[in-house]
């Protein structure tokens, strides 16, 4: 009947589906952002080039599959979502420059966006005076908190924190060796760490280096973890600079037979360049592995690789991405509008059951309640998961660690 009525008086349908939406408050609500009666704009923000690619790949099409599923089901308060993609293109000035032109060119509603915390850092400023709302998948270092971001990733007592206290207890470790890349992510993890070793663990950090972005030279690095022989060597080297580092390691016979690896940033995603058999026996702090054995998860991976073929894997971040805009879904429709101030107020407290990491739940600090999980890297590339936590909440702000 109400599409008869559209094909015959498409203009008196639309005044009338226009006086109905601003009676209950919807369309006025909106007034600023990119809503019609049909269709709501939402962007994304991530590196599709340059180093961070590698990482940043699995979080645009985790976000896309998302959309589209929201989308099969009948979208958000009756509309369809539609996506403007920007690039980041693994460059902190773009991602600003981006973010600003998707909140006050584009107008959208919501950002599913960055990866490293140098891209969230730069654009945060610009959330925030726009008002826009950023939903951010990566794992990161904490010491942050902010109205207008849902952090969907793990903070430091989630993955750094619980990670160490595992090493430590399972494998007796007193020594670690500290390497990242040269940003504020491992920067800032690495002083959370070593804080931890030090004053909770009573153990010893022995060597800490830094590297660039992209870097593809570790043979300084390696000779040196050779000399210190640490007890662990505990890694936050990110994005395409990870290929060199561990198919060097592996080279030099760095391996799992001789030294302990646990690192805080190699995925499913970033193993498909670095081959399993380069970092087998070594171990990953993540809440997600693809290799998780539930029922949503296996309805997730089957989905993804309908998608994007049967060789695509799954990470973390890449899951973690997934949940971004079902979160946001579920924030709208609790809210009744897509205004920012009314989603930001809805979201603690919301719930999804059938995460394919499990159950997640938003706090009122608008990080997830998740767990701490170890996967050992097999050969084929995936993770044998060996251990995993009850539900950590999260604390982005760790008395003692700031």
């Amino acid at each position: 009947m109400e599409s008869r009525l559209i094909r015959s008086k498409p203009l008196l349908a639309l005044s009338l589906l226009a006086a109905s939406l601003f009676s209950h408050g919807v369309m006025a609500d909106n007034e600023g952002l990119a809503v019609t009666p049909t269709e709501v704009t939402v962007g994304q923000l991530h590196s599709a080039t340059g180093t961070m690619a590698i990482s940043e790949t699995g979080s645009i099409q985790a976000e896309r599959l998302a959309i589209e599923q929201i989308n099969a089901s009948g979208g958000i308060l009756g509309r369809q979502i539609k996506v403007i993609q920007e690039d980041g293109a693994s460059d902190w000035p773009t991602f600003a420059e981006k973010a600003k032109k998707l909140l006050v060119n584009d107008k959208v509603a919501a950002v599913f966006g960055c990866w490293t915390s140098a891209s969230r850092k730069a654009v945060l400023p610009i959330f925030e005076k726009e008002n826009g709302l950023l939903y951010y998948p990566t794992f990161y270092e904490g010491l942050e908190q902010s109205k207008n971001v849902i952090y969907t990733g793990q903070e430091a007592t989630q993955q750094i924190l619980a990670s160490l206290d595992w090493i430590a207890k399972t494998k007796g470790a007193k020594t670690f060796y500290l390497v990242g890349s040269d940003y504020i992510w491992p920067r800032t993890s690495m002083k959370i760490a070593r804080k931890h070793i030090e004053n909770v663990l009573h153990g010893t950090v022995v060597g800490e280096d830094y590297y660039p972005l992209g870097n593809t030279q570790f043979g300084s690095l390696i000779n040196k973890v050779k000399l210190k022989k640490p007890d662990v060597v505990f890694a936050a080297v990110v994005g395409g600079s990870n290929v060199a580092f561990y198919k060097q390691l592996n080279a030099a016979g760095v391996n799992s037979s001789k030294q302990t690896l646990l690192t805080l940033s190699v995925t499913e995603d970033e193993l498909l360049g670095i081959g399993g058999e380069n970092m087998a026996g070594f171990y990953a702090s993540m809440k997600y592995f693809q290799s998780l054995d539930n029922p949503n998860n296996k309805a997730f991976v089957e989905a993804f690789k309908a998608k994007y073929g049967k060789d695509a894997v799954i990470g973390d971040v890449t899951q973690a991405a997934y949940l971004g805009p079902w979160l946001w879904k579920a924030a709208v429709e609790k809210a009744g509008s897509f205004d920012v101030d009314k989603v930001v107020a809805a979201s603690p407290g919301i719930e999804l059951k059938n995460a394919p990491e499990g159950y997640v739940k938003i706090h009122e600090n608008h990080h997830l309640w998740s767990k701490s999980r170890i996967g050992e890297v097999q050969p084929n590339g995936q993770f044998k998961v060996i251990y995993e936590s009850d539900l950590i909440e999260p604390n982005p702000f760790p008395k003692g660690y700031q």
